[in-house]
């Protein structure tokens, strides 16, 4: 994440998100957020409580439940079954898309550029005009072999 985030800001933000639902900012929760808030990529559970060691993994799971369901934090589908979190856009402040490898299961962030951009409003377009719906908003996770994957083969 963004070494410029405000991590007291951050802390106050969420706060106010879970206590708007009557939920508390459990010492568990600001961990896995903290945590979250100082990786460069989304990671899955087992690496959350990998590194907080004193959060059950049932206790990791259901506070990412709780965090997803308010926007805190956002799950990307893995190519392999699990889960992989990170802080949600709208409080880091940074827009970008994913690349997931099919063979280790790592997730990267893409950045975003304005080339990019503009390519996925207009697929966004045309993909509005096909299904009838009004897009808001778009995700992209691409899927392939990480850099070491593809060189293994």
């Amino acid at each position: 994440m963004s070494s410029d985030l405000d991590i007291k800001r951050l802390h106050h933000d969420v706060a106010l998100r879970l206590s708007s639902v009557g939920q508390r900012y459990t010492d568990g929760r600001q961990q896995i957020v903290e945590f979250l808030a100082g990786s460069p990529r989304p990671v899955g559970v087992a690496a959350i409580v990998k590194e907080l060691p004193d959060i059950p993994q049932s206790s990791a799971y259901r506070s990412l439940g709780v965090l997803t369901q308010l926007n805190v934090t956002r799950r990307i589908a893995g190519t392999d079954d699990n889960g992989y979190y990170e802080l949600s856009e709208d409080l880091v402040g940074r827009h970008h898309h994913h690349a997931l490898c099919e063979s280790c299961g790592r997730v990267v962030d893409i950045d975003s550029s304005s080339k990019l951009e503009k390519a996925l409003t207009e697929a966004a377009r045309i993909a509005s005009e096909q299904t009838g719906f009004t897009l808001d908003a778009h995700r992209m996770d691409l899927v392939g072999l990480c850099r070491d994957c593809a060189n293994k083969t």
